[in-house]
């Protein structure tokens, strides 16, 4: 008998949502990132959206009241599609950032999506201080003969770092991320179709991990943008999950190993659409192996959140649970999460059992 998933989550209401005489935010403000600055003071580094479709990322301080995030006090826009990688002539902008403190390196390290020319890609940028981000430009992927691919030709989203190192599969103290390629070039090149790996069971859009080593990242920043030993961690294995799933915030480390919440995707895509109106994203969680993180140990085959309560099923795209971040206030882990794509809300994370 597979014994109960041991972390749920449960809705704690908004603390955030678009401001009317903004119109950064005519679009929505979804999915933030979340950090501490050297004073301590939570923050979430929301995506604002404007009129076309146009996201910045934007720092906003979080209100705590009772122990509980209720709200925040806006602080401007940290990072805009002001590169020709991040701005496309259909869509442009910095997506969806996640952000990890990396003790390590003594940085906030931010992985975002640049859509530019040729659709998203993922992109990485360092803060000391969560105000002033620098660039390190989009991903490049190390060249695997027996993966028999090239991960930079997709487009990739949902990327997230650990905030610890590990020891990777190759025996070397590394930095750890996870991404999440999608195979149709279709989107690049019109009627070229699918082309998953030869090798690969699994062609559902899936989490992967790759790995960087930290002594490289101690000689060159510009490393962390520079993937390898690329694998496939998990894809698709329950209802919920159908189409697809991909990581939500920076693991977490906890006694059973690497907690990893993540959404999972069922409905109906529809091909050259960026705001779907036919899907449903529910939030999941998965258990890592505490020393070989791309083993998984245990999984939720039901959702420990799914959209339900009017924010969570109305907005720019209905149905939307989408988890990006998790932090702590006094005792108590919080996750931040998108809801419709149009406002921010928070739950509180309890160990079951």
């Amino acid at each position: 008998m597979t014994a109960p998933f041991p972390y749920a989550l449960t809705r704690a209401g908004v603390v955030m949502t678009p401001d009317p005489g903004e119109p950064l935010e005519a679009e929505g403000v979804l999915n933030p990132a979340s950090g501490r600055d050297a004073d301590g003071e939570l923050y979430l580094l929301p995506r604002l959206v404007a009129d076309g479709n146009v996201s910045r990322v934007g720092l906003a301080r979080v209100v705590v009241e009772g122990g509980v995030p209720v709200g925040v006090e806006r602080e401007g826009v940290v990072l805009a599609p002001d590169r020709d990688f991040e701005r496309g002539r259909r869509n442009s902008g910095v997506e969806d950032p996640r952000t990890t403190f990396v003790p390590a390196l003594g940085l906030h390290v931010m992985t975002y999506v640049a859509y530019g020319p040729l659709g998203p890609r993922t992109a990485v940028a360092v803060s000391s201080d969560l105000r002033s981000w620098q660039r390190l430009g989009p991903v490049s992927f190390e060249y695997d003969d027996e993966l028999g691919v090239d991960l930079a030709l997709f487009h990739n989203k949902d990327t997230v770092f650990f905030p610890e190192p590990v020891t990777g599969p190759d025996g070397v103290e590394s930095l750890a991320v996870l991404h999440r390629p999608v195979w149709d070039l279709g989107e690049v090149r019109d009627g070229e179709g699918a082309h998953p790996p030869t090798g690969l069971e699994e062609k559902r859009p899936s989490i992967w991990i790759a790995f960087i080593p930290l002594a490289a990242v101690r000689d060159d920043l510009g490393e962390l943008a520079r993937w390898r030993h690329n694998r496939f961690l998990a894809g698709p294995e329950f209802p919920f999950e159908e189409l697809k799933i991909g990581a939500g915030p920076a693991p977490v480390r906890v006694p059973e190993g690497w907690l990893l919440l993540h959404h999972g995707v069922t409905g109906r895509l529809e091909r050259g659409v960026d705001q779907q109106k036919h899907v449903n994203y529910a939030a999941g969680a998965m258990i890592l192996d505490a020393d070989e993180p791309w083993k998984v140990v245990q999984r939720t085959a039901e959702p420990l959140l799914s959209a339900e309560t009017e924010e969570e099923r109305s907005g720019i795209v209905p149905n939307v649970v989408f988890p990006t971040a998790i932090e702590r206030v006094g005792e108590t882990d919080w996750v931040f999460y998108g809801m419709a794509d149009s406002k921010i809300g928070v739950a509180k994370l309890e160990r079951v059992g």
